[in-house]
């Protein structure tokens, strides 16, 4: 199997995106992109892709509430099991840090959730925008606070607030 990596943009809501994926699945979802990246391979539409594009554009469109895809990204085993709870906080719901490293089963492991959080590559098909700080806080995005803010409104049934 060809394990090549191709992407494709999108506009959205949030601004140009792009969706990057190997034939086993999606390996990123950029968002706020001003120039491609060589690293994310020619701009090539693959099934994957597609279907990465038309499952975001619906979830934008508040019609779709959980992502069905085939994922690839990188990272160790314990940024695997903190995306694999991401995954699992319901739509329209938040958690703490502290709510998935307790899940995980080792509440000192905050900053750690922490870190993964950050780096997931897949954002918003991985859920990252909700989790918050255990005050109720917004707390850090890699796509910026405004974009996480926007996410949580549309799935608080607010369209308006994320237009």
């Amino acid at each position: 199997m060809n394990s090549s990596a191709r992407h494709l943009t999108m506009e959205s809501p949030l601004g140009l995106m792009a969706v990057s994926a190997v034939d086993e699945g999606v390996t990123c979802v950029h968002m706020g992109v001003e120039e491609m990246k060589d690293a994310w391979g020619p701009e090539e539409a693959t099934p994957v892709l597609e279907a990465a594009v038309d499952q975001l554009e619906a979830y934008f469109a508040g019609d779709l509430k959980e992502f069905d895809l085939p994922l690839a990204a990188q990272g160790t085993a314990f940024q695997h099991r903190v995306w694999t709870e991401l995954s699992r906080i319901p739509y329209g719901e938040t958690v703490s840090y502290l709510d998935i490293a307790v899940r995980l089963g080792d509440r000192k492991a905050v900053r750690a959730v922490g870190l993964a959080n950050g780096r997931n590559p897949i954002a918003i098909v991985v859920p990252c925008h909700r989790v918050i700080g255990s005050n109720g806080k917004l707390t850090g995005y890699a796509g910026g606070l405004w974009r996480k803010e926007r996410l949580l409104n549309l799935e608080r049934g607010e369209p308006a607030l994320f237009a």
